[in-house]
């Protein structure tokens, strides 16, 4: 089932870029032989003839191309395969001269064909976001947690302080902060960290190093969550007691709790001096006690929290954060490339489509306990995601994308005459048969990484 859904996910944004394609492409006259949806045989064909609308079922390549009502309008076609889609314009990828062809019309006309594919990428995030956030709130950078005796309560930092900037980074949503650190990791030099309290600014600078206790295991962020355990670290002292992800945290040292929030609340109490502390934890609709030793850690934190969802939020507040919601992911996108070019990020750090299925699925798992608006929620955050990742990755300027396209035209414009076609073709040509090799190779260290 999860498949499923994470291939549902990634064939609407697919063919949301062909869309975006398809529809420039007709305003500027290009024809278009056929758009589908799905790949392999077609199933279902559809076109509108001088003779009227056709429909034809396991319409065949011979009959597709041989067919004489067929031969200038634009067919529709459901394949067998739900894996993404396309849209073919005339003389895309070959020599024509003809008036309706992709490279008969102006530069400025091919532009806006190739760049539209991403950017109606851009406008799906964005449509998605508008029902996240009205229905589930808007992340504003409001403190809701500061965590007992760790840097941000020994600076000064309260609950209801609203983030303005980290380091000179304005922060908009509270995401931003979580990102920030893991884009710029923490170190024992002083954070700059700027609030509005009561209407004025205030500036604090926080020693992030800490020594705590840890137990070995991760939950939501999301306080209204359950305190079911998402995950359980490898030789952490939860496996070593015997505690297992999936488990549901009743009550820690004899303390009741309900969800992720209380959860946190009674954790913050119990990791400070490293005695033994007993959970009772439900599993199979059972209730287990466990006594767990917690083991010593040196670490760097900021040691607050202000990632969470406000509902109340007004319409324009909705359609403001939409838009900071599709930024947040563009730049973060970028910024996680910039690591992986530099190196601070490695290869193991990237994921295809197989990882992005194992991602989709744990994450409507997680998410199933809590309803079914709890999982629609969750599919559109992960097309948000997986939108905007897609629109930035095609505007790369590397051949055989939407961005290697959109560079050979900018040259053309620049130089006033084209490239020669033939060449700009092997050049893309090398560039799909690169890309192909290094998703042959993502997809295999996405399988290992699931094995192990």
């Amino acid at each position: 089932m999860n498949i499923i859904v994470a291939l549902l996910i990634f064939t609407v944004i697919v063919v949301i870029h062909e869309f975006g394609h398809f529809l420039l492409a007709k305003k500027n006259g290009v024809g278009v032989p056929e758009f589908s949806i799905g790949m392999g045989p077609r199933i279902i064909t559809y076109a509108k003839t001088n003779s009227g609308h056709v429909i034809k079922l396991f319409c065949s390549q011979k009959d597709f191309e041989n067919r004489q009502d067929w031969q200038e309008v634009t067919k529709y076609s459901w394949k067998l395969f739900p894996i993404g889609g396309s849209c073919a314009m005339v003389g895309e990828d070959e020599e024509n001269n003809s008036e309706n062809s992709f490279n008969s019309k102006g530069v400025w006309a091919r532009f806006s064909i190739v760049f539209a594919g991403p950017f109606f990428n851009f406008i799906l995030a964005f449509i998605f976001s508008i029902i996240i956030l009205s229905y589930s709130g808007i992340d504003y950078p409001i403190v809701r947690v500061v965590y007992d005796k760790q840097p941000a309560s020994q600076s000064g930092i309260e609950t209801g302080d609203i983030v303005k900037s980290i380091n000179g980074k304005k922060i908009t949503i509270g995401r931003e902060i979580v990102t920030y650190t893991q884009l710029h990791p923490l170190t024992s030099k002083d954070v700059e960290v700027i609030v509005e309290r009561d209407g004025e600014t205030k500036t604090f600078n926080i020693n992030p190093y800490y020594k705590t206790f840890l137990f070995g295991f991760s939950y939501s962020t999301n306080e209204k969550e359950s305190s079911q355990i998402s995950s359980v670290t490898e030789g952490g002292a939860f496996e070593k007691a015997g505690i297992c992800d999936g488990d549901i945290i009743k009550s820690v040292n004899g303390e009741t709790v309900a969800n992720a929030g209380e959860l946190g609340d009674v954790m913050n109490k119990v990791n400070q001096d490293g005695k033994d502390v007993r959970f009772v934890v439900e599993r199979n609709g059972s209730e287990h006690e466990f006594v767990v030793t917690p083991v010593e850690y040196e670490t760097y934190t900021l040691g607050f929290n202000a990632a969470f969802d406000e509902k109340g939020g007004s319409a324009l507040d909705v359609i403001k954060y939409s838009f900071v919601e599709v930024k947040y992911w563009i730049v973060t996108t970028v910024a996680s490339l910039g690591q992986l070019v530099t190196g601070h990020l490695s290869m193991n750090d990237v994921s295809g489509p197989v990882g992005i299925v194992n991602v989709v699925g744990s994450a409507i798992d997680q998410s199933r306990s809590l309803g079914i608006m709890a999982v629609i929620m969750q599919m559109l955050y992960m097309s948000v995601l997986l939108s905007a990742n897609l629109g930035v990755m095609n505007l790369l300027p590397i051949p055989a994308l939407d961005g290697g396209r959109l560079v050979f035209i900018l040259i053309e414009a620049i130089r006033g005459k084209p490239i020669d076609r033939e060449k700009e073709g092997f050049v893309h040509f090398a560039g799909l048969v690169v890309l192909m090799l290094f998703m042959v190779f993502v997809m295999y260290n996405d399988i290992i990484k699931i094995i192990k």
